[in-house]
This record gives structure tokens, C-alpha cells and sequence, in this order.
């Protein structure tokens, strides 16, 4: 089994790294591989709504000039994945939102129920505002929600200084037991065991 983690901070290094190494820890102990991938400091383009991924039944984002494809691609080998972004005014990194839009639009046949969890790094508040917003893309794609002993939150300004944030770090080594524990209930058989759901009933309100 193997888990992804993406850092959504610009900072390769930075406290998000910190927080998501962290758990990445955890994860290795309960034998369940990890890689940590940087979404960079280039451009990640937003969904223009184009629907050519849809169309085409590309199983990709149309657009090939940034990480989102990349990303995609290591979805393939994931059983879950973990975001962690820092807080810039009270919201996830811009760029994290764009990828996840559009990873999980294009592909989101990737994701579909392996678990996941969010994880916000700020200086003092708006994280639960991020934190919130970076978990409804999970719960739109049938994506079980990793818990801990309190919401994925981590404290720290200056490169490092998440790691002073004692209750954090030990929050990102409970999400990390919590989501091993669950990867291993859900790969008990040697196969996936996933819940079967009724066809999609999409209905507009306005007819």
C-alpha cells in the first residue's frame, strides 16, 4: 500500500513539509509506503470548464503544461492520498485548488474511494476555513475522511517552527495511524473491498 502526499506550499522544505513529513513517518512504521511531492513554483493553470477531458474520456486534464498530469499520473499506484497547504487569507494556496479541480474533475476515477486527509499549516488563524474547504472536494468523490484527535492543523511562521508545535505534530502521527489502521481494514482481503453505490441521480434545479 502506498500513500501520497502532496505539498501545496511553494516553500520545498517549508512547515508544510514539516507537517507531512511527520506523518509520512508514521505511515513508514505501519510498513505502508509514502511519497512526497512538490507542486513547485511554476504556474498550476485553473479549470476553465472546458470539458474536453470529459469529452474525450482523456483521463486527464486536456492541458499538459504544469503538475496536474504529473500528480495524476502517481495517483495510479496510490491507495490515498494526504494535501497539506499552508493558509494564505484564511484559504489553501491557490495553486493546491487549481490541481485539485482539476485532478479530480479529469480523473477522478483516481480517487474515488481511497482515503484522504487535508492538512493546513498557518502562522495564528484562518486554518479551519482552509481546512474546511480542502476537504469538500473529498467528500464530492466518495473519499473517506481521515480523522485525528483534532482537526489537521499546525502552527509555525518561520521554516521550522512547525516543528515546535508539539499538538500538531502528534495530530499529524494520529491522522497517519488512523489512516493506516483504515488502508489496512480496506486491504484485508489482498483487494480493494469497496462499497457498491446506486448510478449518480445528478438533478439541476433549475429544469
Amino acid at each position: 500500500m502506498k500513500v501520497l502526499l502532496i505539498n501545496g506550499s511553494p516553500h520545498k522544505n517549508g512547515n508544510t513539509f514539516i507537517a507531512l513529513s511527520e506523518a509520512a513517518k508514521t505511515l513508514d512504521q505501519n510498513d505502508i509506503q509514502t511519497e512526497i511531492v512538490h507542486i513547485g513554483t511554476k504556474a498550476v493553470r485553473g479549470c476553465i470548464a472546458c470539458g474536453q477531458c470529459k469529452v474525450k474520456q482523456l483521463g486527464r486534464c486536456v492541458f499538459d503544461d504544469d503538475v496536474c498530469n504529473r500528480i495524476g499520473e502517481k495517483l495510479d499506484e496510490a491507495d490515498a492520498l494526504v494535501v497539506g497547504s499552508p493558509v494564505y487569507y484564511g484559504q489553501p494556496n491557490g495553486s493546491v485548488l487549481s490541481l485539485i479541480q482539476r485532478l479530480f474533475f479529469s480523473a477522478g476515477e483516481k480517487v474515488a474511494n481511497k482515503p484522504a486527509a487535508a492538512v493546513c499549516v498557518c502562522r495564528r488563524g484562518g486554518a479551519t476555513a482552509a481546512y474546511q474547504t480542502m476537504n469538500m472536494p473529498f467528500e464530492m468523490m466518495n473519499m473517506p475522511v481521515v480523522t485525528s484527535q483534532y482537526w489537521n492543523i499546525v502552527y509555525g511562521r518561520e521554516a521550522g517552527q512547525a516543528a515546535l508545535d508539539t499538538e500538531g505534530m502528534q495530530t499529524m502521527r494520529t491522522m497517519a495511524g488512523n489512516m493506516a489502521w483504515l488502508l489496512k481494514k480496506i486491504h484485508a482481503s489482498g483487494q480493494p473491498d469497496y462499497p457498491e453505490r446506486e448510478p449518480w441521480q445528478p438533478m439541476h434545479f433549475i429544469r
